[in-house]
């Protein structure tokens, strides 16, 4: 009973004394997050503060300098390169620039990634691109390309993407940074109704009238401190 206890107290994303650069720039210096499964955490900073370096640091694009990391049981000071495509099959990436293959259909962007997660069952491919084109409201758009799509759209495909692997957490980097207020709102609504399903979400964004719309725990980087909503 302890054991499950303490298993179900361990934060899925752990910062301690993290350090975080940009290129050799020191921008935060001894960075503490705790965040538990389930969680929904908006990120937000001014341009430059560190916030998208901390996202980076979590999917392992850049080394942890400090004390110890750690997300959806993965120890980032200790990962091995062979081991970040694993610690990437668990996390869901939404990117603000959408990053689809612009010659490729949506129902091929998706095949692609399952592909490359190593899915071999072309059915079973088939089937979950698309279940997670029908979550996101783009069930009849699955043979267009991206160019066909607005960008509310494009986003949506990124989050079906994001949602392939049925990832444990979804981090997001300004999803709504191109996006009119009225497509925002909608691509804020998928993300809130997916965090309900039990994903736990971290979303780095700049949209201050939707946090108030959608209010959750927000971790704010100012004059290069952390302050927490929960503290």
């Amino acid at each position: 009973m302890e054991d499950n206890i303490e298993k179900q107290e361990t934060p899925i994303i752990n910062l301690t004394n993290v350090d975080v650069y940009q290129k050799k720039l020191l921008v935060l210096s001894q960075v503490n997050i705790s965040i538990r499964k389930g969680e929904f955490v908006y990120l937000i900073g001014k341009t430059g503060s560190g916030k998208s370096s901390i996202l980076k640091i979590l999917f392992a694009d850049i080394p942890v300098v400090g004390e110890a990391a750690s997300i959806a049981g993965f120890d980032l000071k200790k990962i091995k390169t062979r081991q970040i495509p694993q610690l990437r099959k668990k996390l869901g990436i939404v990117f603000q620039d959408y990053q689809l293959l612009s010659d490729k259909t949506v129902i091929d962007n998706l095949l692609f990634v399952l592909k490359a997660t190593h899915w071999k069952d072309k059915n079973a491919m088939l089937n979950r691109a698309e279940e997670v084109l029908t979550l996101v409201g783009l069930a009849t758009k699955d043979f267009k390309y991206p160019h066909q799509l607005s960008g509310g759209e494009q986003q949506r495909v990124c989050i079906a993407r994001a949602l392939l692997n049925n990832p444990e957490v979804i981090i997001a980097d300004e999803p709504t940074g191109n996006l009119d207020p009225i497509t925002a709102e909608d691509i804020f609504s998928i993300l809130h109704d997916i965090n309900r399903q039990g994903t736990t979400v971290l979303m780095a964004t700049h949209n201050f009238s939707m946090i108030d719309k959608f209010a959750s725990r927000t971790i704010c980087i100012e004059d290069g401190k952390l302050i927490d909503s929960l503290l």
